[in-house]
């Protein structure tokens, strides 16, 4: 019960972040906002057995292209633990380098190749993250969607159940399910 406490007030925690944004002269932005998402994505996913080598490997966060959140993202992840796992922010060029990723985020620069990008990620464990209009319609995850001055999130809870990520109710709650069409 404590454990579910701990949860709903870290959630809590990351959301107020996201309504923060929606406050003129608040101070944050879009992407304060999107990388508090990120990290906190890790503690509402479960990666199957065997993603991790071992119970200290790290929670890599990558960032596809070019890097919307410059050092914000590393410096909220820095020195913050899941249990045993720290969390390590890696830029990827491209999908051979995908290894060691649990979170992908595939920023809106690149539209032109998030089809291929997530074609090539297609069943494996890495929780896909992106910002493009038909995110979720290409295979993609969770998508950020702007509703005014809020951020708000679509999931596609098939695609993230075919590579095996076990998504917690609590996330699925405050999100938007999407479902691809045929």
């Amino acid at each position: 019960m404590t454990r579910i406490l701990s949860l709903i007030l870290q959630l809590g925690a990351a959301f107020e972040l996201c309504a923060q944004a929606t406050v003129p002269g608040a101070g944050f932005d879009e992407y304060q906002v999107k990388a508090a998402f990120l990290y906190n994505f890790a503690k509402f996913v479960e990666w199957p057995p065997g993603t991790f080598a071992s119970p200290s490997d790290p929670i890599g966060i990558c960032i596809a292209g070019v890097n919307p959140f410059g050092s914000m993202l590393d410096t909220m992840v820095q020195g913050k633990k899941m249990g045993e796992r720290v969390f390590l922010v890696r830029r990827m060029p491209d999908t051979q380098e995908a290894k060691g990723c649990q979170i992908l985020f595939i920023g809106g620069t690149e539209w032109k190749t998030v089809h291929a990008l997530l074609d090539a990620l297609k069943g494996a464990a890495i929780l896909t993250v992106g910002e493009t209009e038909d995110f979720t319609a290409a295979g993609g995850m969770i998508a950020f969607q702007l509703a005014g001055p809020r951020v708000r999130i679509q999931i596609d809870l098939e695609t993230a159940e075919h590579s095996r990520l076990k998504i917690s109710s609590k996330l699925l709650s405050l999100a938007q399910i999407v479902k691809r069409q045929p």
